[in-house]
């Protein structure tokens, strides 16, 4: 059997992937994330192990099950092939739309953001690659700035999906040489984007996935002019969770 560690997209993946192949699939996933994720990994085939962010490991618990279970991990972004794979999606992207100025993408271990940032330099060398990190998980933009890599023990942010504690040894020198520039945003301006891209452009996202979206719809970044791609990444939403969240605003 396999196992992974994920708190929703990867753990989706592994557990449809097993389904699939006939393999025994089990996905570490922490206790708190949205019950939409939990359930749809399960109803994968996934055995779901869950574990306490504040107070547990999760590559350390994986790799405590692999040894014990015999399982062959795959993670979740630290692996050349998982950070090509998820590159996959600017490439999509630029087949589609052939040229951009700038491409947003969300960041929270970094795997996506390293395959697209790689794809898009070689494809676009003169496109502007920019990260876009939650405010209170701001580690890779940290890591970035600083040259040195930067951790955060169970940080603190409505956007799940990047709830992640520091990059990896192969997304940190790959955000370091083909990223142009990280970007941090803030809860609230996630929720926002959310609550736009629900109400207006009719795109059901959860707030990671509404991220890389928030500096341009707050109007950090100077876009007049230009072709602009942003990747949207993440629609394990809870319904009633968003319209609480959305109760919020106001309009």
């Amino acid at each position: 059997g396999v196992i992974a560690y994920s708190s929703g997209n990867h753990a989706q993946a592994v557990a449809l992937a097993g389904k699939l192949l006939g393999v025994k699939t089990t996905v570490v996933m922490p206790s708190d994330a949205p019950e939409v994720k939990l359930a749809a990994t399960r109803r994968y085939g996934a055995e779901v192990v869950v574990y306490d962010r504040a107070t547990m490991n999760r590559e350390e618990l994986a790799a405590k099950l692999t040894s014990e279970h015999g399982y062959e991990l795959i993670p979740p972004f630290n692996h050349p092939d998982v950070i090509a794979g998820q590159g996959t999606a600017a490439r999509e992207l630029i087949e589609e739309v052939y040229s951009l100025d700038m491409l947003l993408v969300p960041c929270g271990v970094g795997g996506l953001l390293s395959g697209c940032a790689v794809y898009t330099r070689h494809a676009l060398p003169h496109c502007r690659i920019i990260g876009v990190e939650p405010s209170t998980a701001d580690d890779a933009t940290r890591s970035f700035q600083t040259g040195t890599l930067q951790k955060i023990h169970n940080p603190q942010t409505i956007a799940d999906g990047l709830r992640t504690e520091s990059l990896g040894s192969i997304t940190f020198p790959a955000i370091q040489k083909y990223v142009d520039e990280m970007i941090t945003v803030s809860d609230a301006d996630i929720i926002d984007t959310m609550y736009y891209l629900w109400t207006r452009m009719k795109i059901v996202v959860e707030p990671s996935g509404a991220t890389a979206l928030a500096p341009i719809f707050k109007g950090l970044l100077p876009v007049k002019g230009k072709r602009i791609g942003v990747i949207l990444s993440g629609g394990n939403v809870d319904v009633r969770q968003a319209g609480e969240l959305f109760g919020a605003i106001q309009e």
